[in-house]
C-alpha cells in the first residue's frame, strides 16, 4: 500500500515532537501512581511495618478493609466517604468531617492524576500509529529518537525528585501538599485523626520510592528499547540493507 503524501508543517512537527517527548515522564509517572493507589500489597505492608494494629486499636483484618473502602471510594462516584470499623472492640466512625471532606480533595487528586495517565497515552498511541501509518520505518525511527529522550528526560526528573526526597522528605511533603490543596483541611492532628493514624509520613515516603523506582524502570526499559531499536537502525543502514 502506497504512503499517503501528506506535507506537514515543519513548526508543528516541532511542536508535536515536544509535546510526546514531554508525555512520556507524564505518563509514566501517572501511571506508577496509579499502580500504587490500587495495589492492596502497599497497604498491607504500610500496615504491618508501622504496626498500625497496635496504634490504631484497629485488627488487621479490618486494616485490610479499611484499604479496600478506601480504594473503592476512589474509583466511584460515592459521597461522602463512611467508613465504620471496630477501634478497640467498639464500632464508630473511622474518619472526622474534616477528614472527610479532605478525603473529597484528595479523590479530586486521585482522579486527576488518573486523567493524566489516560490522556497521555492516548496521544501517544494516536501519534505513533498515525505517524506510522503516514511515514512507515521513517516515523519509527522519529518515535524511537522521542522515546529515548523522554526517557531520559523522567529519568532526570525523577532522579532530581529522588534525590530531593531521600534529604528532604518533610519539607517535599509538605510542598507537595501546599501546591495540591487550596484549602487547610490536610493539617491533621496525628493524636486522633486517624488518616495520619494509619498513613504515618514513613508510608508516603516509602509509597513515593515505590513510586519513584517504578517510574525509573518504565524509564530504563523505554530507553533500551529506543536506544536499541536506532543502534540497529543505524548498524542497517551503514550496512545498506532496508530498515
Amino acid at each position: 500500500m502506497k504512503t499517503p503524501d501528506i506535507n506537514i508543517p515543519e513548526g508543528f512537527r516541532k511542536v508535536l515532537a515536544v509535546l510526546v517527548v514531554v508525555s512520556v515522564p507524564l505518563f509514566l509517572i501517572a501511571a506508577s501512581v496509579t499502580w500504587a493507589i490500587n495495589d492492596p500489597g502497599l497497604y498491607r505492608r504500610g500496615f504491618e511495618k508501622y504496626n498500625i494494629s497496635v496504634y490504631s486499636g484497629i485488627a488487621e483484618e479490618d486494616l485490610i478493609r479499611v484499604g479496600a473502602e478506601l480504594r473503592r471510594y476512589f474509583n466511584s462516584s460515592d459521597e461522602p466517604l463512611r467508613v465504620v470499623v471496630p477501634i478497640y472492640g467498639m464500632e464508630r466512625e473511622l474518619y472526622s468531617e474534616r477528614e472527610v471532606h479532605h478525603m473529597r480533595d484528595v479523590k479530586g487528586l486521585v482522579r486527576g492524576v488518573y486523567w493524566v495517565a489516560a490522556m497521555t497515552l492516548i496521544f501517544l498511541l494516536v501519534v505513533k500509529g498515525g505517524g506510522y501509518y503516514l511515514w512507515r520505518w521513517t516515523f519509527a525511527r522519529q518515535m524511537a529518537s522521542l522515546g529515548l529522550y523522554g526517557g531520559l528526560l523522567t529519568l532526570g526528573l525523577v532522579l532530581a525528585v529522588g534525590l530531593f526526597a531521600l534529604v528532604g522528605f518533610d519539607s517535599l511533603f509538605l510542598l507537595f501538599h501546599r501546591i495540591s490543596f487550596t484549602n487547610d483541611l490536610w493539617q491533621l492532628d496525628p493524636r486522633t485523626d486517624y488518616l495520619l493514624i494509619m498513613f504515618p509520613q514513613g508510608f508516603w515516603f516509602d509509597a513515593t520510592m515505590r513510586i519513584a523506582f517504578t517510574t525509573i524502570a518504565g524509564a530504563v526499559l523505554l530507553v533500551a528499547v529506543s536506544g536499541g531499536y536506532l543502534w540497529h537502525f543505524n548498524r542497517r543502514q551503514v550496512k545498506g540493507e532496508d530498515p
